[in-house]
């Protein structure tokens, strides 16, 4: 993957159709009030399905009502997402056992039933790798390798030796590609990145509760295998008892970018687990400002923030139990409102149609954007995306990582828009983390729409502010209204964001991917590509 510098971004926005004028104004205090009220203990966590998102899509829904906006989904301003909490299974009734040694779930193993009711495989396992087949990128982690009927082992994540923001994809679909070669059942063990900076009592606290998930099963986010694992260090050793090469041996070698070899492992495994399901629904609010050209206003940009987060846990540590997601994402949703504020200010509409979207169920998998990806809503066709997503407000940042700008003619126009308010764009700074595919955005990527999600940079103190929040707050009760907020850079954020969103929406073609872009190649295989400029 090519990174553009911003020298050479600045060569190629000449072909970029700008705004005229400068941007309506978006005040600090503007931001504020919508954070403040989001991020308020009265809401408890706007978790998805909960009384506290309800208000927080009330909210949203009349904000767009009186700038003006219209409903998207028809008449309403809802579109409601179908989903169900599948609870894990009790020890006694979920578990794998390696070679006769059996790990209760919950102790060494998190066993999930990914189908209703009990679920079971057992007998041979085969060490596939990473597991990812993927023609695009010459990786066949099953080739010589016969796995039908049999419990696949695979290393979390995909090569070092790749891209992150690739690496991070191709981690998308590998259940997918298991059950198609015929698995019974996946088996996934952390990397030694994973190992290091999850503590297996970390994961068994995070990954041990319930898990939401789109409720239709053609809108499951992957095909699974009816039963999987994910198992920790302890487990994995166990596994490869008597192979070629040890779990440690594996990971040194995949540490190091070495091929990863697949081979058949020497102890039985067997699989079982059991679930429940509630199935509930959670809404998606929609509103669109309708294009002015009536050659272009069938295409549409899509603005989107998550509203839900993580709700109230009565188990958390400390007295506070609310996870208010004051920055996570109650700062993102409100730089959206205020887009809207600053489109509906302008006194010029747009020529493509402007949707903006809250969306439901991020922190359970991107649920909501994936649901909206597959069942669009309104006349026209999505053909960019800005996401807006944990803006980090602590500092004034004088750069911007823009995931995804450099696989689409997207690149040149954000540079540019980004330009205005003084901000320049720099390269990921911490690609172990895999932002590209841990928000909202990658639903519509892989339904081919080129996008971009920005992340306030490093600059001016932004690698300390942002590693701190990551270690200190994120998915903390802390991230809260007490955090000391520069409500300036928030309206900086938003007005970077419109500028990007109006430049999209006026330009004389939509965005095309980049003929050398793998997610182009992958998820967009038909359509028209640009060449990169040199």
């Amino acid at each position: 993957m090519r990174t553009l510098t911003f020298a050479a971004i600045l060569m190629l926005s000449t072909a970029v159709h700008a705004q005229t004028g400068p941007a309506p104004a978006i005040t600090p205090e503007g931001v504020r009030a919508h954070v403040e009220f989001l991020a308020d203990d009265l809401l408890e966590g706007r978790d998805a399905g909960t009384r506290g998102h309800e208000i927080a899509a009330r909210y949203v829904a009349t904000q767009f009502q009186a700038l003006g906006l219209k409903p998207a989904n028809g008449d309403s301003w809802y579109q409601q997402v179908p989903l169900e909490m599948r609870a894990l299974g009790e020890p006694a009734t979920s578990f794998v056992t390696i070679g006769g040694t059996r790990y209760a779930n919950g102790t060494q193993a998190i066993v999930r039933a990914n189908a209703p009711g009990a679920q079971k495989a057992s007998g041979e396992a085969v060490f596939v790798g990473y597991g990812i087949a993927s023609p695009e990128n010459r990786i066949d982690d099953y080739a010589g390798l016969d796995v039908a009927g049999k419990t696949v082992v695979m290393l979390y994540g995909a090569p070092k030796t790749l891209p992150s923001d690739v690496r991070a994809a191709l981690g998308q679909d590998k259940g997918k590609a298991a059950k198609a070669r015929g698995a019974a059942a996946v088996i996934t063990l952390f990397d030694s990145e994973m190992v290091k900076q999850y503590p297996w009592e970390v994961v068994v606290a995070e990954a041990g509760g319930p898990a939401t998930r789109l409720a239709e099963p053609s809108d499951k986010p992957q095909e699974l295998t009816p039963v999987s694992a994910l198992l920790s260090p302890v487990a994995a050793e166990a596994l490869f008892a008597g192979a070629p090469n040890s779990y440690k041996q594996i990971l040194a070698a995949a540490d190091k970018g070495r091929a990863l070899k697949g081979f058949a492992l020497k102890p039985a495994v067997a699989i079982e687990g059991t679930s429940s399901t509630n199935a509930f629904t959670s809404p998606n609010v929609v509103g669109v400002i309708p294009g002015s050209d009536p050659a272009l206003a069938g295409e549409v940009v899509l603005l989107m923030a998550h509203l839900d987060h993580n709700g109230t846990r009565p188990d958390a540590k400390g007295e506070d139990k609310i996870f208010n997601g004051a920055m996570d994402n109650a700062a993102g949703t409100a730089s959206m409102i205020e887009v809207a504020r600053a489109f509906a200010a302008s006194g010029s509409k747009p020529k493509r149609t402007v949707m903006f979207a809250a969306v439901t169920a991020e922190e359970d998998g991107l649920l909501g954007s994936q649901y909206l990806a597959k069942h669009p809503v309104g006349a026209g066709k999505v053909v960019s995306v800005v996401n807006l997503d944990m803006p980090i407000l602590l500092y004034d940042f004088t750069d911007v990582v823009a995931f995804g700008a450099e696989h689409s003619t997207m690149g040149p126009l954000v540079a540019a828009a980004a330009a205005k308010d003084g901000v320049k764009l720099s390269p990921d700074p911490m690609p172990e983390e895999n932002l590209f595919t841990r928000s909202d955005h990658f639903s519509f990527v892989q339904q081919g729409v080129p996008s971009v999600f920005l992340v306030t940079g490093h600059a001016n103190g932004g690698a300390e502010a942002f590693k701190t929040f990551l270690a200190t707050h994120y998915h903390k009760p802390s991230d809260d209204l007490k955090l000391p907020f520069n409500w300036a850079a928030g309206a900086k954020f938003a007005r970077v964001n419109y500028n990007i969103a109006r430049d999209l929406a006026d330009a004389a073609q939509a965005p095309r991917w980049y003929a050398d872009s793998p997610f182009g190649k992958q998820f967009a295989a038909d359509a028209p590509k640009a060449v990169r400029a040199k």
